[in-house]
């Protein structure tokens, strides 16, 4: 179980936009994996029981906080700003942002195949999908994430063109 905490983690916080509550769910979640733990069939996929045991955590606490209201208008949230010093935190805004602007189970396939590692069968499992399901969830965000972020080819990636130049001329000198 500990193993999977890191890849937990990250898929809780991918799930829910927030450390401390990413935290919370992912504690939640092993604090049920625990308790029910004579219920895991040995010999399966322990970090795919695992990260379906988070998904189902978050679900359910997305529904119960659906029905709450904090910051409605979120007036209280845009007056809060942190301008980043640095590009590559800008480019992470800038995929965080099109990343939430995705369906929920595209974002969710994208993340289990793309960012956790696991296998299409394993995510299939995990959303109690199939697996043909998956990969068209995964293919249409990746799509749609490349339209979002403007990228058209391999060559988008990496650094920009100023960049390239300055390092260019550094290696020259």
């Amino acid at each position: 179980m500990l193993a999977a905490v890191p890849s937990l983690r990250a898929f809780a916080i991918s799930l829910c936009g927030n450390v401390d509550r990413a935290d919370d769910l992912v504690q939640e979640a092993l604090l049920r994996a625990w308790g029910n733990l004579d219920s895991f069939e040995p010999g399966t996929n322990m970090s795919a029981w695992l990260f379906t045991i988070l998904r189902n955590v978050f679900r359910s606490e997305y529904r119960k906080r659906r029905r709450e209201v904090e910051d409605a208008d979120g007036s209280y949230a845009d007056s809060l700003t942190s301008l980043p010093n640095q590009t590559a935190s800008l480019e992470m805004d800038e995929f965080r942002k099109a990343l939430d602007h995705l369906p929920a189970d595209q974002r969710e396939a994208l993340i289990l195949v793309g960012a956790s590692g696991f296998s299409y069968e394993e995510a299939a499992q995990i959303c109690v999908c199939a697996v043909g399901t998956i990969k068209s969830r995964v293919n249409r965000a990746r799509t749609r994430l490349a339209e979002l972020l403007s990228v058209e080819s391999a060559d988008d990636f990496g650094p920009d063109h100023e960049t390239r130049a300055a390092i260019g001329g550094l290696r020259r000198s």
